[in-house]
């Protein structure tokens, strides 16, 4: 049984089919769902906390004589765009707020949805700066389908990518993760890469899969099911930590800028945001700007 409306602090809840979200066997954010006291393997795959009040809270500290109009990363932890954002709404609210507050901004997603919100995505790049990327790891369809379960298809994001760059909203790709023994083979890269650069992305940025506490263990469990001649293979290879050793991220980002440079694109810049030149003064702040701030609305 799903656990209660969390009353006067904007969360609410939801399970089942109706609201399948994405459930990647990889996915860092699994370690959040322990905060509340939440299973981070099953519970996280069928559980989703969603803060109902989101845009208002935002809206609200956005309007504070203490914001100084730092750049807000969405998207970073949690997939704001998964399915149960067609019930709830949120986002709409939330651009509209950094629009009329022309507070820059950056969405990265595995979602189609993102393309609902499109109009509001171009009235904010008119008075603000607003970065868009879609992560697409992989071509592989059995990869996908294994790893990434509750996520659209690959080719269905890069529909994304194009649909958003036909429309003038630049958009990157964040080919993340790029998971060892499984998605790293030089053809995998090379066929990705291809695809990305077809869809008429702005900039490709590899990422090397990372096991953190929470996913990495439930990562191991799946590999030991799916593929357990790599088991040990993986052991080795994140002996460490949660990151793979360096020479071999430093490999594959090798690897796939030289590919992006045959095929015409590039790696990103930071945060792979689309400048806009403003048509009107930006609000004065009360300081200078810092990095880039993962708001929360908690």
């Amino acid at each position: 049984m799903a656990p209660p409306l969390l009353k006067g602090c904007g969360h609410d809840w939801s399970q089942g089919c109706d609201s399948r979200h994405h459930a990647c066997v990889y996915c860092f954010a699994r370690r959040t769902h322990s905060y509340l006291d939440l299973d981070t393997g099953l519970g996280f795959d069928s559980q989703i906390v969603v803060k109902v009040n989101a845009a208002e809270l935002l809206s609200r500290h956005l309007a504070s004589r203490t914001w100084q109009g730092q750049h807000i990363a969405m998207g970073t932890n949690v997939d704001c765009y998964q399915r149960a954002e067609g019930r709830y709404r949120l986002m709409p609210g939330i651009l509209a707020a950094l629009r009329d507050h022309a507070n820059p901004f950056s969405v990265l997603t595995k979602g189609t949805l993102i393309l609902r919100d499109l109009d509001l995505l171009r009235q904010a790049a008119e008075v603000t700066e607003v970065g868009v990327s879609v992560s697409v790891g992989f071509t592989d369809q059995e990869l996908w389908r294994t790893v990434e379960p509750g996520t659209p298809s690959p080719e269905r994001r890069l529909d994304v990518v194009r649909a958003l760059t036909d429309s003038g909203i630049g958009c990157g790709v964040l080919m993340a993760p790029v998971i060892p023994f499984l998605g790293d083979h030089p053809d995998q890269l090379r066929d990705t890469v291809r695809a990305v650069a077809a869809a008429g992305a702005t900039s490709v940025t590899p990422l090397v899969l990372h096991l953190r506490p929470g996913a990495r263990e439930w990562f191991m469990q799946w590999l030991g099911r799916c593929h357990p001649h790599l088991v040990e293979r993986y052991e080795q290879m994140y002996a460490d930590g949660a990151y793979a050793p360096t020479w071999y991220q430093r490999d594959i980002t090798r690897r796939v800028h030289e590919l992006a440079a045959e095929f015409g694109i590039g790696p990103a810049d930071r945060g792979g945001a689309r400048s806009i030149t403003r048509e009107t003064p930006a609000p004065a702040l009360d300081g200078p700007a810092t990095g880039p701030t993962q708001l929360s609305l908690l």
